[in-house]
């Protein structure tokens, strides 16, 4: 391990840290917790890096996985890292972590933004992102964003039809009904067609919003299907839909072409449901 210490600076050494965790994770993480410590920030960035609990194309660790607080200390001691290259790592370890242990994470990050940085209120919304796309009550109520009274026109889709490889564009209005000021995160779920027939939802994010009592925001955004290896796109019906502070809209729905269909958009606008209120 103090080899690997002196060569992370060079070449990365979490892959290899994670033989040593799984052998005996108690001895291994009385080394890593010394880590957070170091004078040099590529040592303090393994310690957070080589034991995040799904870290990408690294083996498990099985003890982690069935231990989640074994981590926290070492995330406790480095939040307020100097470096944003150390912080960024303890954020994608925070959110790792979310996705098994909600509960750990917002307990963790509300005694952060107790005691916090400059940088802090960064670090956890970069590290609750993925329970903010779960539409978490606790995550939204930790960054400010309440339950709010808000009316939805749309999404509106420009086409019924979207040609295998092009995009689709909607666009949304978001009013502000209740009578006090609203903090909105924004997102959209494309709920994609699968194989068997039914759909799977994927959220993205859209924007983030304050709107006063009465206040309406219009939103567009385009959206690809273009190709990509980490995605397979099934012809049929999708939909898509806005969430807002957790809360999902009505969906909208058109049909992607099959890959063989000629280049094609329909020039009929998809039907334009009435507002929907929200909250």
């Amino acid at each position: 391990m103090a080899l690997l210490a002196d060569l992370t600076g060079r070449l990365t050494s979490e892959f290899a840290l994670r033989t040593l965790l799984r052998h005996d994770l108690d001895r291994a993480l009385g080394v890593v917790s010394g880590w957070t410590g170091s004078a040099d920030a590529h040592v303090r960035r393994l310690a957070s890096e080589g034991t995040r609990p799904y870290l990408p194309w690294a083996v498990r660790v099985p003890d982690l996985m069935a231990r989640p607080g074994a981590t926290v200390p070492l995330l406790d001691a480095l939040y307020r890292d100097e470096s944003d290259y150390v912080r960024r790592s303890v954020a994608n370890h925070l959110n790792d972590l979310s996705r098994d242990h909600p509960d750990l994470v917002i307990g963790t990050a509300r005694r952060w933004l107790d005691d916090p940085d400059r940088a802090t209120e960064r670090l956890v919304r970069h590290g609750l992102r993925t329970l903010v796309k779960r539409g978490h009550p606790g995550a939204l109520e930790l960054l400010g964003f309440a339950e709010a009274a808000v009316e939805v026109d749309g999404p509106h889709l420009d086409h019924h039809t979207v040609p295998f490889g092009g995009t689709v564009r909607f666009t949304a209005s978001i009013r502000n009904t209740g009578d006090t000021e609203a903090r909105l995160a924004i997102d959209y779920i494309v709920h994609h067609r699968k194989a068997n027939g039914g759909q799977s939802g994927k959220t993205f994010k859209l924007t983030t919003r304050t709107l006063a009592p009465g206040e309406q925001v219009q939103v567009a955004r385009e959206h690809s299907f273009r190709p990509v290896t980490t995605r397979r796109y099934h012809p049929g019906t999708h939909s898509i839909s806005l969430q807002i502070n957790g809360v999902e809209s009505a969906r909208a729905d058109f049909e992607l072409a099959r890959p063989d269909t000629p280049g094609r958009s329909a020039t009929t606008p998809a039907p334009r449901p009435g507002p929907r209120r929200e909250g």
